[in-house]
């Protein structure tokens, strides 16, 4: 009469229970051994042809995403040598110019063509040509190079402008527009600010 009420077990369990509560984990932390048992993974796969089946689809989707970003530019997706803003910056100045370099493709097959003609003298005027627009591509990189190095520093500092970049932006001026890699994204003339 004068003590507790007393509950029942199914009245406590309701009692007790807190009610789910908004942006709350809302179930007991799991317990650490029961974390790591569920995360453990034999260090040598036990059925190897599906371990290399899964190995072979993570590096065909992995060159997929990376073919897609040398046509698209994604930056998330190129390869090490091509990613950074200036990287990027380099391949827009080197595209928009016209570069001297990237008629030497052409210009070999039509020596090519010439060779097989059995001409002395002609093969020795267009050799002696085929030289001097070499010469001249490469003095054209160079001279690139330094006016690009100049506005690599002006943009992003001295300490961004490292070695092998004057080697990158001439060997991108070396090929022909239609086949670099990642694709042009400026039209000729529209440089980089």
């Amino acid at each position: 009469m004068f003590g507790r009420s007393k509950t029942t077990t199914d009245e406590q369990s309701t009692i007790l229970e807190p009610s789910p509560r908004e942006g709350a984990k809302n179930r007991p932390t799991p317990k650490r051994r029961d974390q790591e048992a569920a995360r453990k993974r034999p260090l040598v796969e036990t059925d190897r042809k599906a371990a290399r089946e899964r190995d072979k689809v993570a590096r065909r989707e992995g060159l997929a995403r990376q073919r897609q970003a040398m046509v698209t530019g994604d930056d998330t997706h190129l390869p090490a040598r091509d990613k950074g803003p200036v990287r990027r910056y380099i391949r827009d100045y080197v595209d928009a110019r016209w570069n001297l370099g990237e008629f030497l493709l052409p210009v070999m097959i039509v020596v090519l063509a010439i060779s097989f003609m059995r001409v002395p003298w002609a093969f020795a005027v267009v050799s002696i040509g085929v030289y001097g627009l070499l010469i001249a591509a490469a003095i054209d990189s160079f001279l690139m190079w330094r006016r690009l190095r100049t506005r690599l520093v002006a943009k992003f500092g001295a300490d961004h402008v490292g070695r092998g970049l004057g080697m990158y932006a001439a060997m991108r001026g070396f090929q022909m527009r239609r086949m670099r890699m990642p694709r042009p994204l400026v039209k000729r003339g529209q440089y980089p600010a």
